[in-house]
């Protein structure tokens, strides 16, 4: 589980994110990413999915798997980011290994478009997407 700290709560948040982040658009994803004006903020992350995802029972699924892939990134992508991971229909029926490497691979040009670097000994350069 991702801890409170670490997760976009306030819906100003999402709209400020949502309207001035970078984006980096990944099939059937995108992450919209903000650098925070304090370096020692922690990192965060939010999640939007819709109903058009899907019944309850899948959004919920999807969301619990966005929440363990975001704490696995949690160590790669330095403090002070913030990045919002919009999600749509087609990800429904990927399986947790396409999903994850799709995440971390947007997630990871995200933090470079907003000029943070991810820590190079725990990301391979096969989680980049070009």
């Amino acid at each position: 589980m991702l801890a409170h700290p670490n997760r976009v709560t306030r819906g100003d948040d999402y709209r400020r994110i949502s309207r001035r982040g970078h984006r980096v658009g990944a099939r059937g994803l995108v992450v919209l990413a903000e650098l925070h004006v304090d370096a020692t903020a922690p990192t965060r992350f939010g999640f939007i999915i819709t109903k058009r995802v899907g019944v309850a029972v899948v959004r919920n699924r999807l969301r619990r798997r966005l929440k363990a892939i975001s704490r696995e990134l949690l160590i790669l992508v330095p403090t002070g980011a913030s990045f919002i991971i919009r999600v749509f229909p087609e990800v429904a029926d990927l399986t947790y290994a396409e999903l994850r490497a799709r995440v971390r691979g947007a997630v990871l040009n995200a933090s470079e478009q907003i000029g943070v670097k991810a820590i190079p000994e725990q990301c391979s350069c096969a989680d980049v997407i070009d």
